[in-house]
């Protein structure tokens, strides 16, 4: 079991940064690609970011690459996304994933291939 918990939502003017955390308990959390989605009001969740479990591979969706970076830090259970240049589009609430294939370099982007999921944390930005 993987318990996750996102942190660092709130309100920012367009242009703005802002840094997500997601912090994890479990045992196997190392083991989990971890992905970041994000999902607007009246719209599907969306893929954002994903980093595999060594940080070794990341992928983006097209909407925030070069804008955003997902990291994480195995010894401290948590993994971040950091958020440059924000755009109103990027207004959503912001969802942190793990699954995937244990130990695995494959990046998995749709929302099925994940297990667990935290509660979302919001972001608004005003333009």
């Amino acid at each position: 079991q993987v318990q996750l918990v996102e942190s660092g939502g709130g309100l920012v003017q367009a242009g703005d940064s802002l840094r997500l955390s997601c912090a994890a308990s479990g045992r196997t959390f190392t083991r989990y690609a971890m992905g970041w989605f994000r999902q607007a009001p009246g719209k599907e969740r969306e893929f954002v970011a994903a980093i595999t479990w060594n940080g070794g591979n990341t992928v983006y969706a097209g909407s925030v690459k070069g804008r955003f970076t997902i990291s994480r830090d195995n010894a401290k259970n948590t993994v971040s996304l950091q958020m440059n240049s924000v755009k109103a589009e990027d207004t959503a609430v912001y969802y942190c994933a793990a699954g995937g294939v244990l130990l695995a370099q494959v990046v998995p982007v749709k929302k099925n291939e994940y297990d667990y999921w935290g509660q979302g944390t919001q972001v608004t930005v005003a333009s």
